[in-house]
C-alpha cells in the first residue's frame, strides 16, 4: 500500500520523530516517541481502516512485536509509529536532505541509492505529490 505523504514530507521536521542519542541526548527514544504521539493527530496518515491494517501487516514482518501487541495498538499508536518510520526513512539518505527543497538531482540520487540497496527506497514522486510505500 502507498500513502500520500506530501504534506508531511514538505512540512514536518523528521528529526522530531527519529533521532539518535548522539544527536539529541539520552532521552532520544522517549522524546521522539512523545513527539510522534503528540503530533499523530496532526499528521493522520493512516486515516482509513485499510491503511491501518496495511501498516499493521507491514510492521508484523519485522518480528519486533507479537500479533497480539500489534492488534492492540490504537490509531494514535499506529500513526505515531508510522511517522517515526517515515521520518527514519527520510533521514537515512546520505548526501540528500529529503523534504520540500529536493531538486530533480536529489531525486535522481535517491533513486540511485534505492537501486543500489543503500536506502529502503520507499519514496516516490507523482507530479507534485510524494508517496511512501509499505511494499
Amino acid at each position: 500500500m502507498e500513502l500520500k505523504i506530501t504534506g508531511f514530507f514538505n512540512g514536518a521536521a523528521p528529526m522530531d520523530y527519529s533521532a539518535s542519542v548522539a544527536e539529541i541526548g539520552r532521552t532520544a527514544g522517549a522524546d521522539t516517541w512523545r513527539a510522534a504521539c503528540d503530533d499523530a493527530p496532526d499528521w493522520n496518515l493512516l486515516d482509513t481502516d485499510e491503511k491501518r491494517e496495511a501498516f499493521r501487516e507491514f510492521v508484523s514482518g519485522y518480528g519486533a512485536w507479537t500479533d497480539e501487541e500489534i492488534a492492540a495498538w490504537d490509531n494514535t499508536h499506529l500513526n505515531a509509529l508510522c511517522l517515526q518510520w517515515i521520518s527514519g526513512d527520510m533521514r537515512e539518505v546520505p548526501d540528500v536532505e529529503m523534504g520540500p527543497n529536493m531538486s530533480a538531482d536529489d531525486w535522481a540520487t535517491y533513486q540511485k541509492y534505492s537501486e543500489a540497496g543503500i536506502v529502503a527506497g520507499r519514496f516516490f514522486q507523482s507530479g507534485t505529490d510524494v508517496y511512501w510505500t509499505m511494499e
